[in-house]
């Protein structure tokens, strides 16, 4: 992504920031039950309690290996099993669904996994078990993924790219990055798409973008810059199409044709598990308003303080991915478009649940975070709340409690 018209990136900075935030991120999960423990379980949600006791991942497994046990809870005892053992891993839990009973592991997309096999391999070598070789490949990946993501994210915008990559860093769930969930890889190949296609490289692009596809659902969205960038290239006066513009053409299509091959492999059994297991499916807006209405409920009148803490960091996410989508619409319309998409699609698919989560890969928040925080005031403000707020979902997660 080095080219002479946007600059030079600086390599050692970036890379020297995100080793340096890596190591003082995992080196915090790993020591955070060492001093204090949480009252047990968790009642951030109905569901909550059952899972958090004493005993809540006793179930589990492949959660239970000590070696950087801190990196893995809830979902990625999937990733772990798609990577040891394939989708239909006999000893995984399983949904009753109309085509009877699959496998919890078909509600997750394939790229990660499939590619902590790829990695795991040469670690078994050294001496590590099965579980422990897929965990240390799950968070080489993730930190690969977040340091793509640094570079890409100053690329973007280098008059404000140091900002923005700390912002990015420092964000109350950017600790997902360091874990074995999907969080850094797809952040990573989405915003090294954006970046690439703005340098107009859209065949690379256009494959980062398909890579996004096959790691979550939302990276069919990476279509909308794609077809920014290939306007872009269009000579509006002559209205004529050369044969290499007609490539990148095509290479705007390649996360839709990623989409529809994963769907006709693997889509029938994920709806069947996400709606009958999960409950949650695209547009469900049923289940959407329902849940919003339960969650006002809690904040305003209900006595759980748990619940009404987790649901006010939840609105606090959505409002502020809002707030950036507004911000940066007029300077950077594609990025706004497309971080629009991926805040709809996580508020329509049911009720409001990891919605901090899933705002993390949006990208038009950094890029507000970082025009705003060449003001000082702003700048240590929003510092002093992210990393307060990352501290606590940090140590809730090394506990096993639901953070997102």
């Amino acid at each position: 992504m080095v080219s002479s018209a946007r600059g030079r990136i600086p390599w050692r900075m970036l890379i020297g920031l995100w080793l340096v935030w890596a190591l003082i991120v995992i080196g915090f999960m790993t020591i955070a039950d060492t001093r204090y423990a949480p009252d047990r379980p968790d009642n951030a949600l109905e569901w909550t309690p059952g899972e958090t006791g004493r005993r809540g991942q006793a179930n589990k497994p492949l959660l239970l290996d000590p070696f950087m046990n801190r990196q893995v809870s809830f979902d990625s005892e999937f990733y772990l099993s798609i990577a040891l053992y394939g989708y239909d891993d006999p000893t995984l839990r399983t949904a009753d669904t109309p085509d009877g009973d699959l496998s919890l592991n078909y509600a997750f997309f394939p790229l990660y996994p499939l590619a902590m096999r790829v990695v795991m391999t040469p670690l078994s070598v050294i001496g590590l078990n099965g579980v422990a070789a897929a965990t240390a490949a799950g968070v080489m990946l993730s930190l690969l993924g977040t340091l793509i993501a640094v570079v890409a994210l100053y690329d973007i915008d280098p008059t404000i790219g140091g900002r923005s990559v700390f912002y990015l860093l420092i964000f109350p769930t950017a600790f997902f990055m360091t874990t074995v969930y999907t969080e850094g890889l797809f952040i990573g190949l989405a915003f090294g798409c954006l970046a690439l296609a703005r340098r107009k490289h859209l065949l690379a692009a256009g494959i980062l973008a398909a890579l996004a596809t096959w790691t979550r659902s939302v990276g069919v969205v990476l279509v909308v810059p794609l077809l920014f960038a290939w306007v872009r290239l269009l000579d509006w006066r002559a209205l004529r199409l050369t044969p290499g513009i007609i490539v990148r053409g095509l290479a705007v299509l390649l996360p839709i044709a990623a989409y529809l091959i994963w769907n006709a492999a693997l889509g029938r059994q994920f709806t069947l598990v996400q709606e009958n297991f999960f409950g949650r499916a695209p547009f469900n807006f049923e289940a959407m308003f329902d849940g919003i209405e339960r969650a006002i409920d809690a904040l305003i009148t209900g006595d759980n303080l748990q619940m009404r803490a987790y649901y006010g960091i939840e609105f606090f996410g959505v409002a502020l991915a809002t707030i950036a989508i507004v911000f940066v619409a007029w300077r950077d319309p594609d990025i706004a478009l497309v971080s629009a998409l991926l805040l709809g699609i996580a508020l329509t698919s049911g009720a409001p649940q990891s919605l901090i989560r899933y705002v993390l890969p949006i990208p038009a928040i950094y890029l507000m975070l970082g025009r705003l925080g060449r003001y000082a005031v702003f700048d240590r403000a929003w510092t002093l709340l992210s990393l307060l707020l990352a501290g606590m979902q940090i140590s809730l997660f090394a506990f096993d409690m639901w953070v997102a």
